[in-house]
């Protein structure tokens, strides 16, 4: 599933789009179901921003469109008339270039597009105490790992940076949350967005942890595990030697 990270670069790239008049088309038959696309057509683009996974695209009038890619979907940005193959979801034509969604499974137009997401994990600079309160007014005996992904808590964070940041911050996914402090939160979800803004900004760093299960652990040497966390069953990956924390359950 594409990150925060993925949405603010896309987000970057049709900033080329924002200021003009689009004419906007849906010839996919799933995306034209759920968009009339002459709600849009012909309006001023005023800004395009990236919160958590999601994409929002302003238009004059109110009307936000919310693009969420989910694990396939992905933005494209070129030349006006360019060949493309296939059939995309979405097009919106400025006078040089068009942003192209493919795949695209979620378009929501709507004037409220944020309301249920936690604080964006890569805004500058993050708020670090909404995330922290959104954290401690939930269940405190959910598992560490699968709070983090939860969008409604902190927006943006995806299963690559779980693993990576809580490596970091030698906590084991599958802590409880009334077994976090306040300062192991903070330092979990600060190393969240440091990686993740070095990553928008074209870093390519090693992995430790994620994908990785079976190796030896960089810092020491214990074999990376990995199994499915949460009630998606998303995969998580840890060292137990230097991660602080519980064992899985039935590990």
């Amino acid at each position: 599933m594409p990150e925060g990270d993925t949405l603010h670069r896309a987000a970057r790239r049709l900033q080329v789009l924002v200021g003009e008049r689009v004419a906007v088309e849906t010839p996919h038959p799933r995306a034209a179901s759920m968009l009339a696309a002459e709600r849009l057509d012909g309006r001023r683009l005023e800004a395009v921003e990236a919160v958590g996974k999601n994409l929002l695209l302003s238009f004059e009038g109110g009307l936000v469109l919310r693009s969420h890619l989910r694990m396939s979907g992905r933005w494209q940005v070129l030349e006006r008339g360019a060949e493309k193959h296939g059939r995309p979801w979405l097009v919106l034509s400025g006078a040089e270039r068009e942003a192209v969604l493919w795949n695209g499974p979620v378009l929501e137009l709507t004037a409220r597009g944020t309301r249920r997401l936690g604080p964006d994990i890569l805004a500058d600079p993050p708020d670090f105490a909404g995330m922290l309160a959104r954290l401690r007014a939930g269940h405190q005996g959910r598992e560490l790992g699968d709070a983090l992904l939860d969008q409604r808590l902190v927006a943006g964070i995806g299963n690559v940076w779980k693993a990576e940041s809580l490596w970091r911050a030698e906590l084991s996914p599958w802590l409880r949350l009334d077994q976090v402090s306040d300062d192991e939160l903070e330092r979990v979800l600060s190393e969240a967005a440091r990686l993740m803004r070095a990553a928008l900004d074209g870093g390519r760093g090693n992995r430790a942890v994620y994908k990785r299960a079976g190796r030896p652990c960089p810092r020491c040497g214990t074999p990376i595990r990995s199994r499915g966390q949460g009630d998606d069953n998303r995969t998580a990956y840890w060292c137990p030697g230097c991660q602080r924390g519980e064992e899985s359950p039935g590990a």
